[in-house]
Formats: C-alpha cells, sequence, structure tokens
C-alpha cells in the first residue's frame, strides 16, 4: 500500500484521472473513418464528443457526494468498472446508436476519475499545497493527451477504429488492481458526509452562492469551451479541410499538449511567487490572445495548418496555468464537501462546455471559422469571469480577513 503523501501516490491519481482526457483524444484521429465506416455524417460523430461530455458533467454531480459519503476508492473503483464495459460495448458498436449509447456509458464511469483524483489531493495536500500539486500532477498527466492521438492514428491504420476502445478498455482493466491493492483511502472516516438529498442539495445551493467557488469555475468552464470546441472540431477542420492525414493530426495534437505542459510547469513553479489570483487573470489573457489570433487569421482566409495549430498552442499555455489554479481556487474554501465541491465544478465545466461547443458541430461550415469563432469566443469569456467575479471575490475575502484581524 502507497503512502499517502508520497510521488507514488501523486503519479498514480494522474494516472487515474488520465481516464478523461484519454477517452476524449484517442479516438479524435478515427472520427472521420468512423463516420464512414457507421454510415453517419460529421455531425453524428461529433456527437459522439457532446454526448460523452454531457454524461461525464451528469455523473459528477452523483460521484462526489457519493464519495464524500462512502469513502473516494469504492466509488472510483465502481466508476471504472463500467467504463471497461462501455469501452467494449463501443468496439463492437454495429451502428451509430449504439455508440452514443456506449461513449455515455463511458462517460458515466470514467468521471469519477478525473472528479475524485481532484477531491483526492485536497483531502491529502489541503487548501495551499494543493494548488502546486495540481499543477505538477497536470504536467504528468498531460503525457496521457500528447500520445492519445498518435496511438489513436496508428491503431486506426492498423487494426481499424474499434481497437481504440479496446485499448481504452483494456487501460481501465490495468487500473483497477492497482486502485484497488495500492492506493489508500484519502478521505478519513470523521470527515464523511451523510447522502441525504437534503444535505446534498444543501451543500450545492452553498456552493452556487458562494462568490469565490462560481468565479474560479465559471472562468475555468469558459476557457474550457474553447478547448472543447476544438477536440470536437479540429478534426474535421485538419483532415477533412486542410488534407493532413490522421498521423500528422496525431503529431499536430502534441504540440497542443506541450504547450499545456508548459503551462502547468509555469504554474507550479509560480504558484507561491505569484499567487493563485494574478495567476489565473494572466491565464485568462493568454486564453483570449490565443484564441483571437485564430479567429484573426480565419476571418482573412489564411487556411493552413500553422493557422490553426499554432494560435491554439498558445491558447492551451493559459489553460496548462489556469486549469490546477482555478481547481484549487474553486475548492480550497470547502474541506468539508470537497467531493460535492469538485462535483458542481466538473459538472458546470462539462455542461458549459458541451452546450457552447457543440455549436462548432450544428454551425460547421466547412473551414475553420466557426470553431475559431468558438475558441476565441471561450478565453474572452474566461476574461470577462475573472474581472468581473474572480477579482471581487479575492478582494472581498482580503477584506473580511484584514477586519477580522482588527483588535
Amino acid at each position: 500500500m502507497l503512502r499517502l503523501k508520497s510521488p507514488a501516490t501523486v503519479i498514480t491519481l494522474a494516472a487515474l484521472t488520465a481516464l478523461g482526457p484519454l477517452a476524449t483524444d484517442m479516438y479524435l484521429p478515427a472520427m472521420p473513418a468512423m463516420a464512414a465506416a457507421l454510415d453517419t455524417g460529421p455531425d453524428q460523430v461529433q456527437l459522439t464528443l457532446s454526448l460523452y461530455m454531457a454524461g461525464f458533467a451528469a455523473a459528477q454531480l452523483f460521484c462526489g457526494p457519493f464519495s464524500d459519503r462512502f469513502g473516494r476508492k469504492p466509488v472510483m473503483i465502481f466508476g471504472f468498472s463500467l467504463f471497461l464495459v462501455a469501452s467494449l460495448l463501443c468496439a463492437f458498436a454495429p451502428s451509430i446508436e449504439w455508440l452514443l449509447a456506449g461513449r455515455f456509458l463511458q462517460a458515466l464511469g470514467g468521471a469519477t476519475g478525473p472528479v475524485l483524483g481532484r477531491a483526492a489531493v485536497r483531502d491529502i495536500y489541503g487548501p495551499l499545497e494543493a494548488g502546486r500539486i495540481l499543477s505538477y500532477m497536470a504536467s504528468t498527466m498531460s503525457l496521457a493527451p500528447a500520445v492519445a492521438p498518435i496511438v489513436g492514428a496508428g491503431l486506426l491504420l492498423l487494426w481499424g477504429w474499434e481497437s481504440v476502445f479496446v485499448l481504452l478498455a483494456l487501460y481501465a482493466a490495468a487500473m483497477l488492481p492497482l486502485l484497488i491493492l495500492a492506493l489508500p483511502e484519502p478521505l478519513p472516516p470523521e470527515r464523511r458526509q451523510s447522502i441525504h438529498p437534503k444535505v446534498i442539495v444543501a451543500n450545492f445551493r452553498m456552493l452556487l452562492g458562494q462568490r469565490t467557488f462560481m468565479g474560479y469555475t465559471l472562468t475555468n468552464a469558459a476557457a474550457f469551451s474553447g478547448l472543447f470546441a476544438y477536440l470536437s472540431g479540429s478534426s474535421f477542420v485538419l483532415i477533412d479541410f486542410l488534407g493532413v492525414s490522421p498521423f500528422q493530426y496525431g503529431l499536430f495534437f502534441t504540440l497542443i499538449v506541450a504547450g499545456f505542459f508548459v503551462g502547468t510547469l509555469l504554474s507550479g513553479r509560480y504558484s507561491h511567487r505569484l499567487g493563485r489570483e494574478r495567476l489565473v487573470g494572466l491565464a485568462s489573457l493568454i486564453c483570449a490572445l490565443g484564441g483571437s489570433f485564430m479567429l484573426f487569421l480565419a476571418l482573412f482566409g489564411v487556411y493552413a495548418a500553422w493557422a490553426v495549430v499554432g494560435p491554439h498552442v498558445l491558447f492551451m499555455v493559459g489553460m496548462g496555468v489556469l486549469m490546477p489554479q482555478s481547481m484549487t481556487g474553486a475548492l480550497a474554501p470547502n474541506p468539508h464537501c470537497a467531493g460535492s465541491a469538485s462535483s458542481l465544478f466538473g459538472f458546470l465545466q462539462m455542461s458549459i462546455a458541451a452546450a457552447i461547443g457543440s455549436a462548432v458541430a450544428q454551425l460547421h461550415d466547412g473551414t475553420s471559422r466557426t470553431m475559431a469563432i468558438v475558441v476565441a469566443m471561450g478565453g474572452l469569456m474566461a476574461v470577462a469571469s475573472f474581472l468581473g467575479l474572480v477579482r471581487p471575490a479575492e478582494r472581498a475575502m482580503r477584506v473580511e480577513q484584514a477586519e477580522g484581524g482588527k483588535p
């Protein structure tokens, strides 16, 4: 059994959390091929991503509160088992309808890894150190989406798109023994919460009315909408419209993840020096600049792979800084219900991103314009959320602390 405060535990939590990006990123190069194989259009195949996000969002409302009551491990064990079965359903789906059902079930199980991984870090390290640990955990975890599209493209070429989901099932099967035998339970019994509906609703109402929680959550959700728009539309823009190969798409995606990796390293390095509020503000601005640059090029008819990938690399540097810091900011004031806070954070992040990002599928015009518009909107809305919600909430908190310290 691993020690709670050890690098091995952090790496294990990162591996469990990586299930989310693996399930979204590995099959991206195969989406055009899936549309052809299942005799359906790009909008239906893109719906597998939107439906996954919707199911992921809904599942988080339940797995967090249940983990506050029964512990993080039992809920994750159930989730990974469901993910395994659902992945096999996707692999052998005879039609787009069966694939959509499998993706939804995948989301229900896959949500437990990211949600409860964040909550476990908050359980173990507390409000101040959690931001640094989440940043370095995100650096480790970024290896998954960096490799996933390349692996997915290789599997597509060798064994077809079905093999992508077989590999996801094998990943879940490998994680289950590690989860059961090696990971200690991070939530102590004295901090367990009731799962009575009134308690759950009361926690959610308290969080929705908390300015700090909502500020960091909406800033994160806005930027994540831009990321989701890229995930939803990039394979059709780059492969179908710009003519890059699935393997080249995987290499381009590696550049995207490299931007995220750089951002997470910057977040961890400057977490104590600059502070959470300043880092989130700078990260939001970087996201807005990257998205706006992509939109500028698309509106002026610059249709090339570099005009899509280059600006999004900059966007992802901002995301690498923003995600761990905003997560910590949302969870920091809520140690008594970290699971519920992580659940609601993830639900709002995913549901808002799925609603906004679905516009890419519905309004796709065959070029990069629609995707660029949504990516830019995500960055700009992140800046607006920071200025309108996070900064006032942090200032009010500092005033309260100063007044509370007066004799």
